[in-house]
């Protein structure tokens, strides 16, 4: 897959049309965008209808500090970045996460998509929460995200997958591009087919060239799938809680433009670093309050 490039831009807009090549040897050209502040400040700052995707993994609502993996030093990644996960009761932690919805909603493009990553402990909750915002009708799919990895319990099945839970602004417009994967049965045996509902996609290992070391990390795979789904080439795409910056390398290298917003400074920094190092040069760093449409490239 080719990757995408950096524009540098006089006046870098983070939500907008698609960048146009700089020259013809460019096989695209994206605007990226990172911004340290928390997800509802920031959604103040947001154009109408501007966002084609918004895929958000929050904190899962564990009761725990999640932390960079044990001997992440050792192997050269960041060893220090973590951040709380605790809400005091889950009607606390889905207000949370309804406040910035709400102040979120009117971003999005009428052909827009929004994939909220969770798990067991609240699934239930949140698709409640979002047929109550944007209607049961515009409920798309309920992915299940596979990943194999991790232990097993004497009393009860292992767990191992999340869940997505992905609904439409308007169920008949949305933008959708079926992922294709590699046919399984013999009849089909060589050719592709259309992915269903279960990703089955590894988590990373301790020993993955893509970790950088920020908890709860996920894989580059994943979301290439997820955005290359639901976004337009040229699109773009939101990540309030970046983290690692996951969805931003997968929207960079797939021609989208994107934003992520993460209030833990560590990972802005771990973010930006990811992407330069990956050859996308020229992102907008924001701080405070959100993003900035007038902005220019550092």
């Amino acid at each position: 897959m080719a990757k995408g490039r950096t524009r540098r831009s006089r006046n870098l807009t983070p939500f907008g049309a698609s960048a146009s090549p700089a020259n013809d040897r460019e096989e695209s050209a994206v605007d990226w965008q990172v911004v340290k502040g928390d997800w509802l400040s920031a959604s103040a700052e947001f154009p109408r209808e501007a966002v084609d995707f918004l895929y958000a993994d929050p904190p899962f609502n564990t009761g725990k500090t999640r932390s960079s993996p044990a001997r992440a030093a050792a192997r050269g990644r960041e060893s220090d970045a973590a951040y709380p996960d605790r809400w005091q009761t889950m009607g606390e932690y889905i207000a949370w996460l309804h406040e910035r919805l709400v102040a979120t909603l009117p971003a999005m493009k009428r052909t827009g998509v929004l994939a909220l990553h969770c798990d067991y402990r609240a699934c239930h909750h949140i698709r409640l929460l979002l047929d109550k915002l944007l209607g049961e009708a515009n409920f798309v799919n309920h992915l299940i995200w596979s990943y194999g990895l991790g232990g097993s319990s004497p009393r009860r099945f292992a767990r191992k997958h999340d869940d997505i839970l992905v609904y439409a602004i308007d169920a008949d417009r949305y933008f959708f591009e079926p992922p294709m994967v590699p046919a399984t049965s013999q009849r089909l045996r060589g050719k592709l087919k259309k992915a269903t509902d279960v990703l089955d996609i590894p988590s990373l290992n301790n020993m993955a060239a893509e970790r950088t070391g920020y908890p709860t990390q996920k894989p580059l795979e994943l979301l290439t799938v997820l955005v290359g789904a639901f976004s337009p080439p040229g699109g773009t795409v939101l990540d309030p809680c970046c983290g690692s910056g996951t969805t931003i390398e997968a929207a960079a290298r797939l021609g989208r433009n994107a934003i992520g917003i993460d209030l833990n400074a560590r990972a802005v920094e771990i973010v930006t670093r990811r992407l330069m190092t990956r050859g996308f040069c020229g992102p907008t760093v924001g701080t405070g309050r959100g993003p900035n449409p007038s902005a220019r490239p550092a």
